[in-house]
């Protein structure tokens, strides 16, 4: 299967309706963070069983998919990455870890990110030494930047928490709204698992953390204690 013949199934599947509602929701106006991404208004339900179908396709035809300008073919090509990665061996893996770095320009709003992340650079890295973490989490790229965050949702769930707690801290006084809502989700996933560990960090930080990322963090929190940390009085 070629790209070009999995875009014209795309093509076929588009819906101009759901389009203009995904060009809102993910911020494409000019200024906005999506700016100039352009949708074909197909679901992620329906990406993902186009994908399973697509297994088979070559890499090199992948990569082409995920260097289109169409957000759900980029979207797709994710998936298909993914589906790859999970089968490889140990050489493989590196190779589509390095290519998914040489290719974060296209991994461009945080769906792409949310869904790629933990299972790509995380999966890989967590077995691996990890500095390419803090080289995104220093990227004048917010999307590079949310890709350091959210990988660490594969360590998170096997219980660890250090490199979530150190970009954490490194991207406290990021300007992105995107960037607080990442790492506060992941210290909320750290607080589901090990409360203690997540209230060590808190105590250390919640003063100087940007006002989304503490509400992100401690949204499971018995009410009784969030309302102590949004008060700044634990």
């Amino acid at each position: 299967m070629t790209a070009l013949l999995i875009q014209s199934r795309l093509e076929e599947l588009s819906d101009p309706a759901e389009a203009l509602f995904a060009q809102r929701f993910f911020k494409t106006a000019p200024g906005e963070y999506g700016e100039g991404d352009i949708f074909r208004g197909i679901r992620v339900p329906v990406l993902r069983k186009l994908s399973k179908a697509f297994q088979e396709t070559p890499l090199t035809e992948v990569l082409g998919l995920l260097g289109s300008c169409f957000h759900e073919d980029r979207l797709l090509a994710l998936l298909l990455l993914l589906h790859r990665y999970a089968l490889a061996d140990a050489g493989e893996r590196e190779r589509l870890f390095e290519l998914y770095l040489a290719n974060t320009r296209f991994i461009n709003n945080w769906d792409l990110v949310d869904i790629s992340a933990p299972h790509i650079p995380g999966r890989f890295l967590y077995e691996h030494e990890r500095t390419p973490l803090y080289r995104l989490a220093g990227s004048h790229s917010l999307w590079e930047r949310r890709i350091a965050v959210i990988a660490t949702f594969y360590f998170i769930r096997r219980g660890d928490f250090g490199e979530t707690f150190a970009l954490s801290e490194l991207l406290l006084d990021d300007r992105e709204d995107l960037i607080h809502k990442a790492a506060g989700w992941m210290l909320r996933e750290v607080g589901k698992r090990d409360m203690e560990a997540a209230e060590g960090f808190l105590a250390e930080h919640y003063r100087r953390m940007p006002r989304t990322m503490l509400r992100y963090a401690i949204e499971r929190f018995p009410e009784e204690l969030r309302q102590r940390y949004l008060r700044g009085g634990v």
